[in-house]
């Protein structure tokens, strides 16, 4: 089996909006999630020479069902957390909010920008939603 790097964490998120709502996702094994078993973005490690966008599309697939044929990358983090960690985030729109969660999705809810779960309910002290502010209206 090979093992991850230890030194970089490359990883992608999505955004799904549908109107004014947004797509959070509780994870059922949360052993790649850092144990974490609150709200998320769609999210995952990129796969080795994965392009970050086809990332976000493969996330938004098998994480919710939903076949996306654009994304757009709304900012780039960067964090030393044990691990150097790079984030893309991207965001795209849904016409309609009809998701199908993969095996891996404990739970899924769309949620107005202006009433999101509580910080203590999201995963890693709320960062879903300091991502989604940052991402702006």
């Amino acid at each position: 089996m090979e093992r991850g790097c230890t030194v970089h964490k490359l990883v992608a998120d999505i955004a799904l909006f549908s109107g004014r709502r947004v797509l959070l996702v509780k994870y059922r094994d949360v052993a790649r999630y850092d144990g974490q078993r609150g709200w998320f973005l769609p999210d995952d490690f990129l796969g080795h020479e994965e392009d970050p966008e086809d990332a976000a599309k493969r996330i938004a697939r098998e994480q919710t069902g939903v076949e996306l044929q654009g994304v757009r990358l709304s900012h780039i983090e960067s964090f030393g957390n044990g691990a150097w960690h790079l984030i893309f985030h991207y965001r795209a729109d849904l016409p309609t909010p009809t998701v199908k969660p993969g095996p891996n999705i404990a739970a899924t809810g769309w949620f107005e920008r202006t009433t999101l779960p509580a910080r203590s309910e999201v995963a890693h002290e709320g960062w879903a939603i300091d991502v989604l502010k940052s991402m702006g209206p």
